[in-house]
């Protein structure tokens, strides 16, 4: 069985991706560890020695509290969609809220992580701002980002961008797990610009490699790497994007927006973002 870390802050953010972190549980046969990390106020002990612990206790307590009364409202909503047989444990953790992942990663041998992300206008944000964005950088575990505007639907149609690497064939092969679980085709896109180093050779190595699986490949030339696959996710369907993270430099470059794209672009699909 599968473990899906899904770190929560109650709000509505999270409330939303909670539904598909249920969902996607269904699908991959996982179960959810429910994770609120929150980071006591730093105080001086000098200033106030008599009654610092208890200080302390009660910032705790009224964490414990809040925990403890939001805990039946997610049961009540894996009830409502009938995903009350997903098995759910919950982790409440002091400190940083990156750090507490990781370490929940590691003491959980988690396989996702599935999370919510707010205020992302661009792509440039969605990718290197945000806890979302901090947490894609510096985990190895596959991160499904849910931004607040994409309500659960069926996955039929899930993007998958390539540039015929290696690594990519072995993610696109995780891709097609969950398309095949859930019935779904995978959409393939290679943005070809004047900087392109793949042959008609690879191409038709992958397309031999993958014949008879339920997935289709695109290349489409273009320089605008980003407004392509927006377009891309528009124009094909898409209702998931998965893509394979290299290094931080490559989703600074790639998906660094012009000051006019910057609240225009935004992505209103979850992400599912695979590691090397």
């Amino acid at each position: 069985m599968k473990k899906i870390l899904f770190p929560t802050d109650f709000s509505e953010t999270a409330e939303n991706a909670f539904v598909h972190a249920l969902e996607f549980a269904k699908i991959v046969n996982g179960e959810l560890i429910l994770l609120h990390s929150f980071e006591l106020p730093v105080y001086d002990a000098q200033f106030f020695p008599e009654n610092y612990g208890t200080v302390y206790d009660s910032l705790q307590l009224s964490q414990f509290d809040m925990f403890k009364d939001e805990i039946p409202k997610l049961h009540a909503i894996a009830d409502a969609r009938n995903l009350n047989h997903i098995k759910m444990s919950h982790r409440l953790m002091d400190g940083n809220l990156l750090y507490n992942i990781k370490n929940a990663i590691k003491e959980e041998n988690i396989d996702f992580i599935v999370m919510g992300t707010s205020g992302a206008t661009g792509w440039e944000a969605f990718f290197l701002g945000t806890n979302t964005g901090n947490v894609l950088n510096a985990v190895d575990v596959p991160v499904l980002s849910i931004p607040l505007e994409a309500k659960f639907k069926k996955i039929e149609t899930i993007g998958f961008t390539t540039r015929y690497r290696t690594k990519d064939k072995k993610a696109l092969k995780e891709v097609l797990k969950i398309a095949i679980k859930t019935n779904a085709k995978v959409k393939c896109l290679y943005v070809q610009t004047n900087n392109s180093d793949v042959d008609a050779s690879t191409i038709k190595e992958w397309e031999e490699d993958f014949q008879g699986e339920p997935v289709q490949f695109s290349i489409i030339p273009s320089e605008e790497v980003q407004d392509t696959i927006a377009d891309f996710i528009l124009f094909k369907g898409i209702d998931i994007l998965a893509m394979l993270t290299y290094k931080r430099n490559f989703f600074v470059e790639l998906f660094k927006p012009s000051l006019t794209q910057r609240f225009s672009n935004k992505l209103t699909i979850p992400v599912l973002a695979l590691h090397e």
